[in-house]
């Protein structure tokens, strides 16, 4: 499953443009998924100087940009940006899916007790059609 996202260095950006499409607000609610940002983009080295990016299996590249608060620990909070041409529309529900396999990636990096069965079972509950779509589940 993990394959389907990797880390990568920082894509060329010509021609291209960042459209948000996600924020976590509060990663401290719960350490490890702090520790788990760190860890996967050596923030304790690279701090803010700068965003980290990921590929998904079928080319589409994500851009987590970290915020560090004063007098919170960092990185206080995550924002996800798309980058995508720079003259095309976004395929919506492509990025539904590219989120959602970005969360399951990010829970199997997290591990115990937080599981990837657990998550796509919380997204059936909910009915999000990424968390039913089998694409997602790479």
């Amino acid at each position: 499953m993990s394959a389907a996202v990797r880390v990568i260095d920082p894509p060329d950006l010509g021609g291209k443009r960042r459209t948000f499409v996600l924020a976590e607000d509060r990663l401290g609610h719960y350490p490890e998924f702090r520790a788990f940002f760190e860890r996967t983009f050596a923030l304790d080295r690279i701090g803010l100087s700068r965003p980290g990016y990921v590929a998904l299996s079928g080319g589409a590249v994500y851009e987590l940009v970290f915020i560090g608060r004063s007098g919170e620990t960092f990185p206080a909070a995550v924002e996800i940006n798309a980058i995508v041409p720079a003259l095309e529309p976004i395929d919506e529900d492509g990025v539904d899916r590219d989120l959602w396999a970005i969360l399951r990636w990010m829970i199997d990096g997290v591990g115990p007790p937080w599981t990837v069965a657990d998550l796509d079972a919380t997204g059936r509950l909910y009915r999000l059609p990424a968390a039913e779509d089998p694409s997602s589940q790479v």
